[in-house]
Parts: C-alpha cells; sequence; structure tokens
C-alpha cells in the first residue's frame, strides 16, 4: 500500500519538472537500477564459488601475485615496447 502512494508522490512530482530536471532524475533512477544488479551478482553460486576459487589460490601461493610496483612496471615496459614498434 505503501508504495502506491509513493509512486502517486513521485508522478506528482515528475509532472512539475522541466526536461532538464527529468534527465537528472532519470540519471539517480538509472543509476539505483544498475546498481541493484551488483548485489544480484553476489546470488550466483558458480561466480561465488568461481571467487573462493580464487581468493584460496592466492592464498595458498598456488598463483603469482605481483604488487601494485610489479604491475605499473610491467605495463610501462608494455607500453613502451608497443611504441617503438609502431615508428
Amino acid at each position: 500500500m505503501r508504495t502506491a502512494v509513493i509512486d502517486k508522490q513521485i508522478n506528482t512530482y515528475l509532472g512539475q519538472l522541466n526536461p532538464k530536471e527529468k534527465e537528472v532524475v532519470l540519471g539517480v533512477v538509472k543509476t539505483f537500477v544498475e546498481n541493484r544488479h551488483d548485489d544480484d551478482l553476489w546470488a550466483d553460486k558458480s561466480f561465488v564459488s568461481e571467487m573462493d576459487r580464487r581468493f584460496k589460490d592466492m592464498e595458498t601461493g598456488k598463483v603469482k601475485l605481483y604488487s601494485l610496483d610489479e604491475a605499473e612496471a610491467h605495463a610501462r615496459l608494455s607500453y613502451k615496447a608497443r611504441k617503438r614498434k609502431k615508428q
């Protein structure tokens, strides 16, 4: 019952907005909806089990981990090599 009242109030206020204000409201509403889908990801059992597996691999040392500095250095080297290749 409360939802019907809220819907009515939203419709009343929307009618009073100019097109630019309506675009802003639409952006806010889209953000709420898009964020809701992110929460659904954790309800997916296959996703959660995959993340658990990867985390265990990380904890046990089964996979090689890179520090941020190592990743940055590798990215810089790759960028320089690619830049040289184009010349």
